[in-house]
């Protein structure tokens, strides 16, 4: 029996997640999941230099049979394990089917549904993307629950699940006991379900950080959004280092550049050129760097006031901080606040925050 994921886990082990994978199964779906979910804690770590996550998901490909095969498209699929001996997973994912419309799926599955019973018997949470959904309609594990699916089957599920109750408004809908069942809409909705996982499981900041790496959410704003302070560029200037060491716990102080310099016992000219060769920014841009990232956590963690945020961070002209806060992240802070709570929140979770919603 695994142990129980619901809410964020206090276990040190990195959950087990099994996408299962099938020669009905889309590719960009199954190793898309794979992608984000296994570079969970990790790979912003690589990319800006902070402590990676204490923990993450293992995630595995799934099948019948650890025979290669090829899936929808002829993409090439070779499962870490069959069902047979994957032993009892945290989560379970099923990826999109390539199915016609005018399938009759009753009676197609007989080995997997029982699979996907047994997993939600011993404690799974399991999930679908996109018409992934029809599996877990065939198990049973839908009667009588709320799921959501492409908009193209919905006459199929009226034809053969009749019980099942269609959300079809919504991107992602959970239900079950602790909301252990969990669907998701069209193909491309399988970034939703990244997202809520890793908010569900491993926290708001994990959400974040993967969204920023692989642009997942609203891309209408373009790329600036989702930018980070890159890991620190490696130097041999010691009086650099230590100027860089102190600022970064002093960047809301005023006139910090001149702090610094004074620190490093050279005039302002000097220690200027000195930083730009050392870091590739010039003091003032690192400074307003280090403050917007600051700004940015504190927009995507807290309720506070974007005036208070500006102040909090050493602006006390707030027009000054919001037309600096969006050139460089192309965001107005309310924008950006809206915009990043959001993510991985299930329409529920929304509407709870937001009555109105």
């Amino acid at each position: 029996m695994p142990t129980s994921i619901n809410a964020t886990t206090s276990d040190t082990r990195p959950l087990r997640i099994g996408l299962l994978a099938l020669p009905e199964s889309s590719a960009s779906v199954l190793y898309g999941l794979y992608d984000v979910l296994r570079s969970v804690g990790d790979l912003w770590s690589e990319l800006t230099g902070d402590p990676p996550a204490k923990n993450g998901f293992e995630v595995s490909i799934l099948s019948p049979s650890k025979e290669g095969f090829h899936c929808w498209g002829g993409v090439p699929v070779s499962p870490h394990t069959n069902l047979g001996e994957a032993g009892t997973c945290d989560i379970v994912i099923v990826s999109d089917l390539a199915i016609s419309v005018e399938l009759d799926p009753r009676g197609r599955w007989p080995e997997i549904t029982e699979w996907l019973c047994t997993q939600q018997k011993d404690g799974a949470l399991i999930c679908a993307v996109c018409t992934g959904s029809v599996l877990l309609a065939e198990s049973g594990l839908l009667d009588g629950r709320e799921a959501t699916t492409h908009w193209a089957i919905q006459t199929l599920f009226a034809s053969h699940y009749p019980s099942v109750k269609l959300r079809m408004e919504q991107v992602l809908v959970t239900d079950g006991p602790d909301h252990q069942i969990i669907t998701a809409g069209g193909a491309s909705s399988w970034e939703d379900l990244a997202l809520y996982l890793i908010n569900r499981f491993l926290g708001r900041a994990e959400t974040i950080r993967t969204a920023k790496i692989f642009l997942l959410g609203d891309r209408s704003d373009g790329q600036l959004p989702y930018a980070a302070i890159s890991k620190p560029k490696p130097h041999s200037d010691a009086a650099i280092s230590e100027c860089q060491t102190w600022i970064a716990d002093h960047y809301p102080n005023p006139k910090p550049v001149a702090h610094m310099a004074e620190r490093a016992n050279m005039t302002e000219r000097t220690f200027k050129r000195r930083f730009r060769a050392a870091t590739g920014y010039t003091p003032v841009t690192y400074v307003q760097t280090l403050r917007v990232e600051e700004a940015k956590q504190l927009l995507e963690t807290t309720a506070a006031p974007s005036d208070e945020i500006a102040a909090s961070v050493g602006y006390e002209d707030p027009a000054f901080f919001r037309r600096l806060f969006k050139r460089q992240t192309g965001l107005t802070p309310g924008r950006y606040r809206q915009r990043f709570q959001s993510l991985g929140r299930s329409p529920t979770e929304r509407s709870q925050d937001n009555p109105n919603v």
